[in-house]
C-alpha cells in the first residue's frame, strides 16, 4: 500500500511538473465592463485548461482600441486575444494584422449556425475573411423614465411612430424650476438618435460594396434628428460625459435611445439609485437596429494562437458562458440558443419588473446586417460630418448626403 501511495505521488509529481513546464500565459486585452466577464469565467476556463494562464490588460474604450491599432501596425507588443467593439471593427478589417478564423486550424465557419445572422455577417469582411468571433450584440431600445412620463401625463403606449415620439417630446421638454430656461428634455442627443437609426458604424455600403448613404434610410435618420433638434427637444449632451451620467441620475432626459447594454451600466454604476424608475420599449415606427456589439480577435503576431483560440471559443461558443456574461453586463448574447433560457422571460427589477429581455429577443431577430466593409470607418467620419452640417448649420439633408456619397466614393475610389 505504501509503495502504491509513493508511486501515486511520483506520477502526480510528474504530471504537475509537465503541466508547469508546458504552461502558457496568454494576454487578453479588453475594455470595461468586459474585464468583469473575463474575471468571472476564468475559474471555469482554468478548470478546463489548467495549462493556460490568462493575463488581463484593461484600458478605457478609446485607449484600448488605439493601443491595439498601434501594436498591430508595429507587429509587436500585441495581445494574444483582444476585444473589438463594432465602432472599430471596420478599422481593424482595413488595417489587417488579424488571423482569418475561417482557415485551418481554427475552422471558425463550423460555428456559423450558433450565432445571430447579422452579427455573423459583421464578423466577415467583404473579401470573405472571418476576423472575429461575436461575443455580444446590442439591439437598440428606448429606455424611458416612468416617473417623468407620469408627471407630465404621457403614456408610453401612445408612442407608436416617430411623429408620436416628437409630439410627446413637447410635453417632456420643459422648464422645471421656472427660471425661463429649459432644464428637462426628451432625449440626450439628436445626433445619437440619427446614428442609431442609420445603422451605427456599419451599413454604409450594400453587399456589393456600393455606397448607399443617400438612401431613404439615411434621409429618414437625418430627418428625425433634425426635427428633434429644431424643436429643441434634445439636451445636446455627448455620451460618456459627466453631464450624461448626471442627466440619467436626475431624470432630466425622459428617454435614452441606445443599446440594451445601457441598462447594465445604469444599474451597475451610472445611476443604480434609479432602479425601478425606467422602462424599455421598442423604437418607434417599427424600427429595428443595433447600437454596439463585441467581437474577440486574435492578432497574427500572437505567439500563442492555439491557446488564444481555446479562450475565444470558450467565450463565444459556450452557451453557459454567454449567459453568465449577459447576467453580469446585460450585453445581449450573440449565441441564439442562449435566448431560450428562462431568464429571458423573468421580470427585470431595474426596469420596474418588466420582462424587457423579450423585447430585445424580438428585436435582434429583425435586424438586417451586411459584411463589414473596410471602408466603413471612412464613411462613418464623412456621414457624421454631414450630420453636423445639417443639425448645426441648417444644410439641406439630401444635399449633405449627396456630397457625403461623393466624398466617400472619392476617398475609397469606388
Amino acid at each position: 500500500m505504501r509503495r502504491f501511495v509513493v508511486l501515486a505521488f511520483l506520477v502526480l509529481g510528474i504530471v504537475l511538473g509537465t503541466l508547469a513546464q508546458g504552461k502558457v500565459t496568454i494576454t487578453v486585452a479588453v475594455y470595461p465592463d468586459l474585464d468583469s466577464v473575463i474575471k468571472a469565467i476564468l475559474p471555469a476556463f482554468n478548470a478546463l485548461y489548467p495549462d493556460i494562464a490568462v493575463k488581463l490588460e484593461v484600458a478605457g474604450y478609446g485607449d484600448h482600441h488605439t493601443k491595439l491599432l498601434t501594436a498591430l501596425a508595429a507587429g509587436k507588443g500585441v495581445p494574444d486575444v483582444a476585444a473589438v467593439e463594432i465602432g472599430y471593427i471596420a478599422k481593424f478589417a482595413s488595417e489587417g494584422g488579424l488571423v482569418d478564423l475561417s482557415q485551418p486550424p481554427y475552422n471558425g465557419e463550423a460555428y456559423r449556425d450558433l450565432f445571430v445572422p447579422y452579427a455573423w455577417q459583421q464578423a466577415h469582411t467583404t473579401d470573405g475573411r472571418l476576423i472575429g468571433m461575436p461575443a455580444d450584440i446590442a439591439p437598440a431600445t428606448m429606455f424611458w423614465r416612468r416617473d417623468v412620463f407620469a408627471e407630465r401625463g404621457v403614456s408610453i403606449d401612445e408612442i407608436k411612430t416617430w411623429e408620436d415620439y416628437i409630439e410627446a417630446g413637447k410635453k417632456l421638454t420643459y422648464d422645471a424650476d421656472g427660471d425661463g430656461e429649459i432644464d428637462h428634455w426628451l432625449v440626450d442627443d439628436a445626433a445619437t438618435v440619427a446614428m442609431i437609426l442609420w445603422g451605427g458604424h456599419t451599413r454604409f455600403f450594400d453587399e456589393n460594396g456600393n455606397c448607399i448613404v443617400d438612401s431613404e434610410r439615411f434621409v429618414k435618420a437625418f430627418t428625425i434628428a433634425k426635427q428633434i433638434r429644431d424643436a429643441g427637444l434634445d439636451a445636446r449632451i455627448p455620451a460618456w460625459t459627466n453631464e450624461w451620467y448626471e442627466a440619467f441620475r436626475r431624470g432630466t432626459v425622459a428617454t435614452a435611445i441606445n443599446g440594451a447594454w445601457l441598462m447594465g451600466h445604469l444599474k451597475n454604476w451610472i445611476a443604480p439609485e434609479t432602479a425601478g424608475l425606467w422602462g424599455a420599449a421598442q423604437l418607434p415606427g417599427g424600427t429595428y437596429t443595433q447600437r454596439g456589439g463585441t467581437w474577440y480577435v486574435i492578432p497574427q503576431a500572437s505567439e500563442h494562437k492555439d491557446a488564444a483560440w481555446k479562450l475565444v471559443k470558450f467565450l463565444t461558443t459556450n452557451p453557459d458562458i454567454q449567459l453568465r456574461a449577459f447576467e453580469i453586463t446585460n450585453a445581449f448574447p450573440a449565441v441564439q440558443a442562449v435566448w431560450e433560457d428562462p431568464i429571458f422571460e423573468e421580470p427585470v427589477s431595474f426596469l420596474g419588473g418588466q420582462p424587457a429581455r423579450l423585447l430585445w429577443k424580438e428585436a435582434v431577430q429583425r435586424i438586417v446586417g451586411v459584411p463589414t466593409n473596410p471602408n466603413d470607418a471612412i464613411a462613418m467620419e464623412i456621414v457624421s460630418d454631414a450630420l453636423t452640417q445639417v443639425l448645426e448649420e441648417g444644410r439641406p439633408i439630401k444635399e449633405a448626403l449627396a456630397e457625403a456619397k461623393q466624398l466617400i466614393e472619392r476617398r475609397t475610389r469606388l
